[in-house]
């Protein structure tokens, strides 16, 4: 029997004779919903009892998905309104450490302080597959928090708990392959958030070959139902464009004969987890699991999508001035705005050397409000201690990314004696990492100029500019890549 099957049926009973115990009767709303919902909760908060806690955190979960929209947000209103800290709690708590600034006096404060809404959170996971529910909760509430955005407090909590049951400790890594079940491959088509797959032969020719490989983050509470998966090709080089892996007539190789691990889609499941932090474990983990499969592999890279790219070169064309275009950088980019451009060859040739280095400055010096990287996908790379490798122009000419990046694509290098200090130069200084052949189409000077590559730049160590680390045989591949 099913050890995990068997533990839900268990606590599916628990919770049917808690039921019994409570009463808990149909759900009949009543006039007031809402109202009862919060008595619901607040009962629940003063249960002692296992049984009965599990059955009525089913029930409030349960009355939760039979909400509206509207109803649900209002549910969320309440828990921000109503199940806050405990106000005389916490201001004696105050009081009595501004009078006795001890370890029992913080450890009150600390406590007092917390909200009621955390401790209501963590009951509600008693209910058989509550996690599930509560992730979908928190999907909701993050639809919400868009045009409500003082509900940023209960997602708060809901984002502190969840990053401690979904902490790396409790996830379990397994390959998915042509043999996996059909319900968890069809969730993979499903989820997969980057190079749409458009059916289940598709799906085969990533999986099956000998040269394919994937891998998902599963929780023990959520079985069948991957959090996040990557997708990875095993190649002789480090490829710039993604029709190369992709294409249905491409020339296999033997995983033996491979040297490079291309990750190249990686997708988040759950929304409701956005924001909760295990993608770096799991690049990680998938490297040391194909290190030992395959000692030969001496490269881990990823083909990565430039979300951003095509907005924020869209913002600089109407930048008067322009930081980074010249005016006549701004009118040789004109030819963006011709639906063919990209099979044009004059139109590639007078776009390629502009956009290649308005690239090299977005990775490196272009930076939001906060100060941080605009482009996410390398926010979550260059965190995780990838090296920025090499810009591929049309390296992706699918409508999405012609879209999105006017089809450019991006190599990010995993050189596993460098990750920690990459790591350290990001999270702590603020530098992009990069290889030394972007470094030098980013102009040391500010102002608008043209951008055509300025041969010799290197890139400085203050936090805008990128830390000069490359040395190896993937700086001569970058090298090419930039050569025009």
């Amino acid at each position: 029997m099913n050890t995990t099957s068997f533990f839900g049926d268990m606590l599916q009973s628990i919770t049917e004779r808690g039921r019994r115990f409570l009463s808990l009767g149909p759900r009949d709303e009543g006039t007031d919903p809402l109202r009862h919902m919060e008595s619901l909760c607040e009962t629940l908060l003063s249960s002692r009892g296992e049984a009965s806690g599990m059955a009525l955190a089913e029930e409030i979960l349960g009355r939760w998905q039979q909400f509206d929209p509207a109803m649900q947000h209002e549910f969320m209103r309440t828990l921000l309104q109503r199940f806050g800290p405990g106000m005389e709690r916490l201001e004696n708590a105050i009081e009595a450490y501004r009078a006795d600034q001890s370890p029992a006096a913080l450890l009150e404060l600390h406590v007092a302080a917390e909200p009621r809404r955390q401790e209501l959170i963590r009951r509600l996971n008693l209910a058989p597959n509550g996690i599930a529910t509560l992730v979908r909760m928190r999907e909701t509430l993050l639809r919400l928090k868009v045009d409500n955005p003082d509900l940023e407090a209960v997602d708060s909590d809901f984002a502190h708990l969840f990053s401690s049951w979904f902490n790396r400790g409790f996830l379990v890594l397994r390959p998915v392959s042509w043999s996996t079940p059909a319900d968890i491959l069809e969730k993979i088509i499903r989820y997969e958030a980057v190079h749409h797959i458009g059916g289940w032969d598709e799906l085969r020719r990533r999986l099956a070959p000998e040269d394919r490989r994937c891998f998902a983050f599963f929780h023990p509470q959520l079985v069948d139902d991957p959090l996040i998966f990557v997708e990875v090709a095993l190649t002789r080089d480090i490829p710039g464009n993604i029709a190369d892996l992709l294409e249905e007539d491409r020339k296999e190789i033997k995983a033996s004969e491979a040297t490079t691990a291309v990750f190249y889609s990686i997708s988040n499941c759950q929304e409701g987890l956005r924001g909760i932090s295990f993608g770096n474990f799991l690049i990680k983990q998938v490297v040391e699991d194909l290190r030992r499969e395959l000692p030969k592999l001496d490269s881990f890279v990823t083909l990565s999508p430039v979300p951003g790219f095509s907005a924020w070169l869209s913002r600089e064309r109407r930048s008067e001035p322009s930081e980074v275009l010249s005016e006549a950088d701004k009118s040789r980019l004109a030819v963006l705005e011709e639906a063919d451009w990209a099979d044009r060859p004059d139109a590639v040739a007078a776009a390629q050397p502009i956009m290649t280095a308005a690239a090299a400055w977005y990775f490196i010096r272009a930076r939001n409000p906060q100060g941080r990287v605009v482009d996410p996908v390398a926010r979550f790379h260059l965190g995780n201690g990838a090296r920025l490798e090499r810009i591929n122009f049309l390296g992706d000419r699918s409508s999405r990314a012609m879209r999105q990046a006017f089809g450019l694509m991006v190599n990010y290098l995993y050189k596993l004696d460098d990750i920690e200090t990459n790591h350290e130069a990001f999270a702590g200084r603020g530098e992009v990492v990069a290889a030394q052949a972007i470094c030098r189409l980013v102009p040391a000077a500010k102002g608008a100029r043209s951008l055509v590559p300025v041969a010799g730049t290197t890139g400085s160590k203050d936090t805008t500019s990128s830390k000069d680390k490359a040395t190896d045989d993937g700086e001569k591949k970058s090298s090419k890549e930039f050569s025009q």
